[in-house]
């Protein structure tokens, strides 16, 4: 075992932390406590990342040169965004980092070497309360790209792809030898969820056509010894695709699935939501959009008025209206006696140029290549609004709401808005151009309505654009707490003992009160 500590560095002037007052937005909600900077010296800086340590705080992490080597350099805050010690983890040359998981005061890295033909990878374990690692060799005896990364309590989980088809790499922390799971290897799908489970067991989620060339959900459970215990393919019905699906436990042993269906694998029409018991036996309801009471609420009210008119009058003539959508089904969260899913619509967005198109940053294996007519270019995912959906331990659906993001186009594809919901209410919030959308909900109702707070800056005279931020992400940290980061490019128009412009990657600490 090394220690980093010894490699303790003293806080410098560009590196500080600064405590604000406590502010508190003109409606009463949104508190930014605190905010702590790290200054890059220049627009080709290697940008950081942060692993979530939930009460225990946040550890920054980035790669750097430090004494002329290759190194990880980490940066570890307590919940209140102090810094609490600050080192750096030798790394092997040309070893990058993959992917980064916590748990029970670790943060694990996952390593390989960018270069190497090698299957293996190296997994990096830093205590985070004094600042001890270890290192482990993984090894695999196929190459694949690894997508997934799990940490359960005894092993590593590493998913991924070879050939098209997805794959689960298990590693034992006491034996110290690694095997792809059984189960895989057969047919193409998608690897959709790895999810540990408090008992040590896991579980995994494939996404693939079954006999009949319907997209079906394979959900395998396996002990902790990374042996199948368990396997259910959860099927459609026969005009009908499963496109996508959440898995959660249940009590009693079951299992609650929540996802989208289809007409055709790409655009969905509605949301399914299965039960499945301790015995693999399932029972799926489907719910149209249509059927929902606020799925349309992000459209403007002329609009929504007719959609909801047509639909009446298609229900009058014993007919359903057919909605065709691209939903992602980000989180299934357990909520008292129910349990909440939410997920977020968007399409591709289309515009004229007199540019050559150069192509976009997407995966075409799921969501297709958007293709140049004339001059007819893509330029951007656009989102509308994040669906909210409240169902009971049977499956039924109880209550469903809205939250409208139609200010949000990037090129890449992820989850903008976070949930955090408690027993008065369900806060729904994201960043985007440095500001924050929120909107609190109780179940249909409408507590508060979207909201707009901008990030509060280190100094009084700080200044920030919107088209100064880059790579900004709102992440939910524990209870009602969520934390912002990114990159900055800050204007300072006074010299009062203030470094004037100057660009940093930043944390806030966002408190909804």
């Amino acid at each position: 075992m090394c220690s980093i500590l010894s490699r303790l560095m003293r806080i410098d002037r560009a590196v500080a932390i600064c405590l604000l007052l406590p502010l508190i937005s003109a409606h009463g909600q949104v508190a930014q406590s605190s905010r702590f900077e790290i200054t890059m010296p220049d627009a080709h800086s290697r940008p950081y990342a942060i692993a979530n340590l939930g009460t225990e705080g946040l550890m920054i992490y980035g790669s750097v040169i430090a004494d002329g080597e290759e190194a990880i350099e980490l940066v570890r805050l307590d919940s209140s965004l102090t810094e609490r010690w600050r080192g750096y983890v030798k790394l092997e040359q040309r070893s990058m980092i993959l992917m980064v998981q916590t748990i029970e005061g670790r943060a694990l890295f996952l390593m390989k070497d960018r270069f190497s033909k090698t299957a293996d990878f190296t997994l990096i374990v830093v205590f985070t309360d004094h600042g001890s690692y270890t290192s482990h060799s993984i090894p695999s005896q196929i190459p694949f790209n690894p997508t997934h990364f799990l940490v359960t309590g005894s092993s590593v989980l590493i998913g991924g792809y070879f050939n098209y088809r997805p794959l689960v790499l298990h590693y034992n922390f006491s034996s110290g030898k690694s095997r792809i799971l059984p189960g895989f290897f057969n047919e193409p799908g998608e690897l959709d969820q790895l999810t540990a489970n408090p008992d040590g067991t896991f579980d995994v989620v494939v996404c693939a056509k079954n006999f009949d060339r319907k997209k079906s959900l394979w959900i395998r459970n396996y002990d902790v010894q990374g042996d199948l215990v368990k396997s259910v393919v959860l099927s459609p019905t026969d005009d009908k695709h499963l496109i996508f699906g959440r898995v959660v436990r249940s009590p009693g042993g079951g299992q609650m699935v929540c996802g989208v269906y289809g007409r055709h694998i790409e655009y969905s029409r509605g949301l399914f939501l299965a039960t499945i018991d301790e015995y693999g036996e399932y029972n799926t309801k489907y719910y149209n959009y249509a059927e929902l009471h606020h799925f349309f609420n992000y459209m403007k009210a002329k609009r929504e008025k007719r959609v909801k008119e047509r639909i009446e009058r298609r229900k009058i003539k014993g007919k359903k209206m057919k909605f065709n959508y691209r939903i992602m089904v980000n989180d299934v969260v357990p909520y008292g006696d129910q349990y909440i899913m939410l997920g977020e619509a968007f399409y591709p967005h289309y515009s004229y140029s007199n540019k050559t198109y150069a192509g976009a940053a997407f995966s075409s294996r799921t969501y297709g290549t958007p293709m140049s007519r004339g001059d007819l270019v893509f330029d951007g995912f656009q989102y509308t609004h994040a669906v909210v959906v409240g169902f009971d331990k049977t499956g039924r659906l109880i209550w469903d709401n809205s939250f409208e993001i139609n200010d949000v186009r990037t090129f890449q594809l992820k989850q903008y808005v976070k949930i955090a919901p408690d027993n008065e209410r369900i806060v729904l919030l994201y960043l985007f151009e440095n500001v924050i959308r929120s909107k609190i909900i109780k179940e249909k109702e409408i507590v508060e309505g979207k909201t707009f707070d901008e990030l509060k800056m280190k100094f009084m005279d700080d200044v920030v654009k919107a088209r100064d931020t880059e790579s900004s992400d709102l992440e939910h940290w524990y209870g009602s707490v969520f934390y912002a980061s990114g990159i900055q490019q800050v204007r300072n128009a006074h010299s009062s003992g203030v470094q004037l412009n100057r660009r940093v990657y930043f944390v806030n600490k966002i408190e909804y009160r």
